[in-house]
């Protein structure tokens, strides 16, 4: 029985260029999506800062936040830093202006962000803060901070820690994030799960670990049971994934990446969890230039039967499909693998994964 159907488009793999096709997305794949217009805000919140470290900046954001959502634009200041050490869910905002030009920095308190962090019930993925609503624009050429090397460092003794995303998104629609600096995610730098209708664009990654334990799980973006996304425009350092499509991502254009340290852009990984049915369609990759990586173009899924304890991820048995899914023109430069397809991530007993597929 075939578990997972796929249907990928690859044409002209080459150690210096490329991966090509024409798919319906090619009236989009060369010009910037649109972003959300500049709109009259009908008032203006600077957001206050303690100006100290020790100091939980979270009350000051939340009160702007809620002062000038349905209409309104919050202002973090440039030359400030703001320092969040308490969870925030932000699934309320709508038709509001974020316009981020300082730095916001999340606590290194490992113990409160375990008990108190996010939880989106998909591969431990946990998120400092909870974005979501609509006619939300967030800019301003600030950075988000995730102050990740106490997470490298514990990480490394404990692999059952949950790590929380910089930026985790929940129920976020017709909105743009853009012109931002994110530093040192203790995990994923963006995961985007129920969303629709959401532009990312120009987005500078980055942020290794300065001990002997790496920063490990760094993906760029993750999409989760979300459509209609684009990711463009962005240079990102990091050492996992540079995007990855998590199930039920369709409908979805990545382009004009520079991704170094990668583990490639992604389909999945799929199937790991048994009686869920994972669909990744219409996707459109182009113009990626992928450097000193372990892969070009990547999909990944579980065996067709439940795998062994695999570290702090374990699964396997659930079902999909892949379909309609086109890279055209990446760039790859030093990169172990072009195009390579996981059929048993997750699963070191190759014998039972061939029984399984």
């Amino acid at each position: 029985m075939v578990r997972f159907s796929s249907l990928f488009t690859f044409v002209a793999l080459a150690s210096s260029a490329v991966i090509a096709s024409p798919l319906q997305h090619g009236s989009n794949r060369r010009g910037a999506q649109s972003l959300n217009p500049h709109q009259a805000r009908r008032k203006t919140c600077v957001i206050q800062s303690n100006a100290d470290p020790t100091k939980d900046d979270t009350p000051y954001i939340l009160g702007a936040l809620k002062d000038c959502n349905c209409g309104g634009k919050a202002v973090f200041e440039k030359d400030k830093v703001y320092t969040v050490g308490t969870a925030m869910d932000l699934t309320f905002l709508d038709d509001i202006d974020i316009d981020v030009q300082g730095t916001v920095k999340f606590t290194n308190d490992t113990d409160y962000w375990q008990k108190a962090s996010f939880k989106f019930g998909f591969q431990n993925v946990t998120s400092f803060f909870k974005l979501g609503g609509s006619g939300v624009s967030i800019y301003g050429g600030g950075t988000l901070d995730g102050n990740g090397q106490a997470w490298y460092d514990l990480y490394a003794k404990d692999i059952y820690i949950l790590r929380p995303v910089l930026i985790g998104i929940d129920g976020l629609h017709s909105s743009s994030i853009r012109d931002l600096k994110l530093r040192y995610s203790p995990q994923y730098y963006t995961f985007i799960a129920n969303s629709t209708d959401v532009v990312f664009d120009n987005f500078d990654i980055s942020g290794g670990s300065t001990s002997k334990n790496p920063a490990k799980n760094t993906d760029g973006w993750d999409t989760y049971r979300s459509s209609s996304i684009t990711i463009q425009n962005s240079v990102i350092n990091n050492g996992d994934d540079c995007v990855s499509f998590k199930p039920n991502s369709t409908e979805i254009l990545v382009q004009n990446l520079n991704c170094n340290g990668s583990h490639g852009i992604s389909v999945g990984s799929l199937g790991q969890y048994a009686g869920q049915t994972d669909i990744v369609e219409n996707i459109y990759v182009y113009n990626i230039t992928m450097s000193n990586a372990s892969d070009g173009a990547r999909i990944k899924v579980w065996p067709g039967a439940p795998a062994a304890l695999s570290g702090d991820l374990q699964g396997g048995g659930g079902t999909g499909r892949v379909r309609n899914v086109t890279y055209d023109t990446m760039y790859v430069n030093n990169v172990d693998y072009g195009i390579e397809i996981t059929q048993c991530y997750g699963q070191k007993n190759s014998t039972l994964c061939n029984q399984y597929p």
